[in-house]
């Protein structure tokens, strides 16, 4: 059986590439890894081509996580994305509206889902926020660990 994940934000350099680091090595330790498509993309075109922010870069590394997403540059969602992957992750209500806005006007094959709707610590509201204009390193581990609780909950709860 083969499943696939997008994990979309605004840029695509923050957020999203965390939560397909996170996603990935979760795989990878159930064993599974081969069996998903995994990918990140951004609703906008502002960093398409972009490496993983700096601060992000740091905090996967610390996490060891890093080396899912090292040859990462981000792209913006297409038409085709919505059919070719069966989870489509939004960070905020704005990924959210603007992946809805963005989608095929037929029918497609991909849920969208707000990925901290995953998240058991209800502190944030399901809210992923941007780390991009924080000031420091503490802003992108809250992203990771909120990343890191979502991705194991969904898995445990489609049983992967």
């Amino acid at each position: 059986m083969s499943n696939s994940a997008l994990f979309v934000c605004l840029g695509n350099i923050c957020r999203s590439p965390i939560a397909e680091a996170c996603f990935k090595q979760l795989l990878q330790e159930k064993g599974v890894l081969a069996n998903w498509r995994v990918d990140s993309a951004a609703t906008s075109r502002y960093e398409i081509g972009s490496s993983p922010d700096r601060r992000g870069q740091k905090c996967m590394k610390k996490h060891k996580i890093f080396h899912h997403v090292e040859n990462h540059r981000a792209r913006q969602i297409t038409a085709k994305d919505y059919d070719e992957f069966d989870y489509i992750f939004g960070m905020d209500d704005s990924n959210m509206s603007n992946l809805q806005n963005m989608a095929p006007k037929k029918s497609y094959k991909a849920q969208l889902l707000l990925l901290g709707s995953f998240d058991d610590d209800k502190s944030s509201g399901g809210i992923i926020e941007d780390p991009y204009y924080g000031t420091d390193d503490e802003d992108f581990e809250v992203v990771y660990q909120q990343c890191l609780r979502s991705c194991r909950n969904f898995l445990q709860e489609k049983s992967i």
